[in-house]
């Protein structure tokens, strides 16, 4: 039978970014030289492949410290914990771990540099995600002001509108954070942000490379999981490109063939949190169905690499 002919480009960069292959080190680390259970607040990254590969390890997830025994080390997720978390570690004498994205980290010093000049923060993010959750945690309660959308912005009300800074989620459209800071300082001229927003380099790298694939193709699918705020944002940044079909799916095996019926050219992504064998997953599946071909579509080279933090380098 002749397999339909079908090009799938492949965008680069897509997949795991330093911090997240550093959170994954970090426990793997963490078993080498404790060995097994190790504790995991949160998932250490939002992918189900990924942690499910680490439970068979020995790593055990768990919502709350206090779900954790003292006598066992315990890791913190790569989207940061609010201050009170490992402090509450440090006071039960427990081996703790923190596994936060140096980049977020970076968010909570801003945070907490503006804190110590006297200004109000105003945090571009998503309600309830870990990492809004863990930077609005580093100052006291109502330090921190939270919007999601440019409207958002119209129902803020600061103690001192002349005393504001803002800080953002770093998995955030890039598009979609740009409107939003635009509307706060139109409405606070004197608020203080950062050089550039704090979305991280390889989110931005990963919408840019999905804007450059889109005008190619006539579906995407994004790799990653529904919980992952990057990926989600990847699928946006696709449809807003004028990619009128455009999934996300967990593995090969969420993908709504039906919905391909007909295409000829696919784009493939993965979120910061989706390891690459995923996406030979995928592409696998497609070669089952299609006579395909391989295009790269690359629009940056990343090389940025994080330390894991000293205690797992030291001899136990």
């Amino acid at each position: 039978m002749t397999l339909p002919p079908l090009t799938l480009y492949l965008a680069a960069p897509r997949g795991f970014c330093a911090g997240v292959d550093r959170a994954i080190k970090i426990v793997e680390m963490a078993l080498e030289k404790w060995g097994a259970p190790v504790f995991v607040r949160h998932e250490i990254v939002h992918n189900k492949f990924v942690v499910d590969g680490l439970r068979a390890k020995g790593a055990v997830f768990v919502e709350e410290l206090d779900d954790c025994p003292d006598d066992r080390p315990v890791i913190f997720s790569a989207h940061g914990v609010p201050k009170a978390i490992p402090a509450e570690a440090a006071r039960r004498m427990m081996i703790h771990v923190d596994a936060t994205c140096p980049l977020v980290t970076k968010v909570h010093s801003e945070a907490a540099r503006h804190h110590e000049a006297g200004l109000q923060m105003v945090m571009i993010g998503h309600a309830g995600h870990p990492e809004t959750l863990g930077t609005m945690g580093q100052l006291p309660e109502g330090e921190v002001l939270l919007v999601e959308t440019a409207e958002d912005v119209a129902g803020l009300q600061p103690r001192d509108p002349g005393k504001l800074a803002f800080i953002t989620q770093t998995t955030l459209s890039v598009d979609d954070t740009a409107g939003i800071v635009a509307a706060l300082k139109q409405r606070f001229p004197a608020i203080i942000g950062p050089a550039r927003e704090d979305i991280c380099y390889a989110t931005t790298n990963r919408q840019a490379a999905v804007k450059a694939v889109a005008p190619k193709i006539d579906a995407l699918l994004v790799i990653g999981a529904p919980n992952s705020s990057n990926s989600r944002r990847l699928v946006e940044v696709g449809r807003a490109a004028g990619c009128s079909y455009a999934q996300l799916v967990q593995r090969a095996g969420d993908i709504d063939w039906r919905a391909l019926d007909g295409i000829r050219a696919v784009g493939v992504t993965a979120g910061a949190s989706a390891p690459e064998v995923l996406v030979d997953e995928v592409i696998d599946a497609f070669r089952a169905r299609f006579d395909v071909t391989v295009e790269m579509v690359e629009t940056a080279i990343e090389t940025i690499e994080f330390k894991v933090p000293r205690l797992l380098r030291e001899p136990a």
